[in-house]
């Protein structure tokens, strides 16, 4: 069986058929400083409490599979050096050799599949990467919405990938997009991509009963949900694009590959803003933490329920 632990907090809410929302670990140990990254990672908890749904941030903790940190623990994993990343291929491995490691969006889909838990939220997606037509570099992220009836809240995938090939490989694995609000994709940082997005949803009771169906009609896998960053926190493609390009340009000069591209992307980005992407990163986040714990809250309220 796999080594699972459900936080108080979750267990108590599971029991009683409480609105829960998942929660990754890797934008805490890889995506942020410390103490920025613990003080976001409670805010975050928190605005999903205010919506009425109890967070389950997942990580795997001495070869035990966490679903639910105690206070404890996210302050001593936002602290903790040498965090694996975790994805779909080396998750097992860390269980089993009784590691610690932080779960990317495809790993905390197979935490709150393991957990029961149908919502999701991130800040934005792993995809296609730029050349991948060359490094056949595609995230696991994509397989996962394919395989687990997960819903997952994000700005889209992050704007550092190719995001029309991202949106290409969901479209053939069968995974919904859906731009909550608006028309068009948007582009992590940035509200619109300019390209338009496959499906709309204007309400989180549409969310849900969307996951429902398709849950009902035994069609696999979850559904993204792409939530624009708040107005006031935008930062215009048109910004971005030169900066994003600067950034990819120096990683393949430095020969960065696999687990360390994003990483590093994220980090000089960071520098060539003057931390403006840090901060529109912490925005999207508790944004799209809003709209999940109303999704959640529509899943436990309209019948759909947690898995």
């Amino acid at each position: 069986m796999t080594p699972l632990a459900l936080s108080p907090e979750v267990a108590a809410a599971k029991a009683e058929g409480r609105p829960i929302v998942a929660l990754e670990s890797t934008i805490i140990t890889h995506g942020m400083p410390w103490p920025q990254n613990l003080e976001m990672a409670q805010k975050v908890e928190q605005v999903i409490r205010d919506g009425g749904a109890v967070p389950a941030t997942i990580a795997v903790l001495d070869g035990t599979l966490h679903v639910g940190l105690t206070e404890e623990q996210l302050t001593a994993l936002a602290q903790a050096k040498n965090v694996a990343k975790l994805s779909r291929a080396d998750m097992a491995m860390c269980l089993a050799t009784g590691g610690t490691g932080a779960t990317t969006v495809a790993a905390t889909m197979i935490g709150a599949r393991l957990a029961g838990i149908s919502v999701f939220a991130t800040g934005g997606i792993g995809g296609v990467h730029r050349g991948a037509e060359l490094t056949f570099d595609i995230s696991a992220d994509l397989q996962e919405l394919a395989q687990s009836p997960v819903t997952v809240v994000a700005a889209g995938a992050k704007a550092i990938l190719d995001i029309p090939k991202t949106l290409e490989v969901l479209e053939t694995l069968g995974v919904p997009v859906i731009a909550y609000g608006q028309d068009d994709i948007p582009a992590f940082w940035s509200r619109s991509y300019g390209i338009p997005a496959p499906l709309r949803a204007d309400t989180a009771a549409q969310i849900a009963q969307a996951q429902h169906l398709r849950t009902a009609m035994g069609i696999p896998g979850g559904q993204l949900v792409a939530n624009p960053i708040p107005p006031e926190a935008e930062i215009p493609l048109a910004e971005m694009t030169p900066i994003i390009d600067t950034a990819l340009s120096e990683a393949e000069a430095q020969g960065i590959k696999a687990k360390q591209v994003t990483p590093f992307l994220l980090q000089r980005i960071f520098e060539l803003t003057e931390g403006r992407s840090l901060t529109s990163n912490i925005a999207l986040v508790l944004n799209n933490a809003r709209l999940a714990a109303e999704i959640a809250v529509e899943f436990t309220q309209g019948d759909a329920g947690q898995l």
